[in-house]
């Protein structure tokens, strides 16, 4: 069985990635993670001697301490911010640390995901069950600016200050808050974030260094990409490296 090439998708606030299964050690992470295998089960626990939590599926709340084992060759991993509205339900379903998904659920997603992750199923997959009662929000042409604006200017460290993207948006400070976070479900600031890690893990599926990712995605060097990655998703931009290897050698 030729195992599934890695990929990535990018969600407000939230980064999916997908490949070959992996086993982690004990670690934590300030963001609610989700795995989920496409066959066979995933299990995890708080560390050794504790009790493992089995399913095709499990929920990770933020900042617990815990270690995964996700074998098989297609195994989908979410890493979303606790403050956005998608890790907030998540967390809220979540009871304890480290939590199943109910088997009929895991079958609906897998369904809904087909036997091939790619990025349009997997971005179908979020908006329709992950958040499945959320109603469209039609942007404002100001944060359409604003978001323009953003992408444009990732490569730089600096990020513009919260009045001048108001004024960008063409809206007071209070009312840009507001219209931004509720179109987007999540505030300002972990948006940009995230932004920044997604480009950061893209260039580094796409074969880039650690460095380049770093310069590309506005961090200041190598060196603050990997605090970053570490603190908000319990790994390093060199382990993503590898296992991207890995799976291309394996493919």
């Amino acid at each position: 069985m030729t195992m599934a090439p890695p990929g990535s998708a990018a969600w407000p606030a939230a980064m999916i990635v997908w490949g070959p299964g992996f086993r982690s050690t004990v670690h934590a992470h300030h963001c609610v993670q989700l795995v989920l295998t496409l066959r066979g089960r995933v299990r995890a626990r708080r560390g050794p001697g504790r009790r493992w939590i089995r399913g095709g599926a499990v929920l990770v709340r933020p900042d617990a301490e815990h270690e995964v084992e996700a074998p098989g060759d297609r195994v989908l991993i979410g890493f979303i911010d606790a403050e956005s509205e998608l890790g907030r339900t998540l967390a809220a379903r979540t009871c304890g640390d480290i939590a199943a998904v109910p088997l009929r659920e895991v079958s609906r997603w897998r369904a809904a995901l087909g036997a091939s992750l790619t990025g349009a199923r997997v971005e179908r997959w979020a908006r329709g069950l992950l958040l499945p009662h959320r109603r469209p929000v039609a942007l404002h042409p100001g944060v359409e600016r604003v978001l323009a604006h953003l992408r444009a200017r990732l490569e730089v460290p600096r990020e513009d200050s919260l009045r001048a993207l108001a004024g960008i948006a063409g809206l007071s400070h209070s009312r840009f808050m507001h219209v931004f976070t509720e179109s987007m479900g999540v505030p300002l600031r972990p948006y940009v974030r995230w932004l920044r890690l997604q480009q950061a893990a893209c260039e580094l599926i796409d074969g880039a260094t650690v460095s380049q990712a770093a310069h590309r995605a506005g961090f200041a060097d190598a060196a603050h990409l990997t605090r970053t990655f570490r603190r908000m998703l319990g790994t390093t931009p060199s382990d993503l490296s590898l296992r991207r290897r890995m799976a291309a050698g394996a493919a």
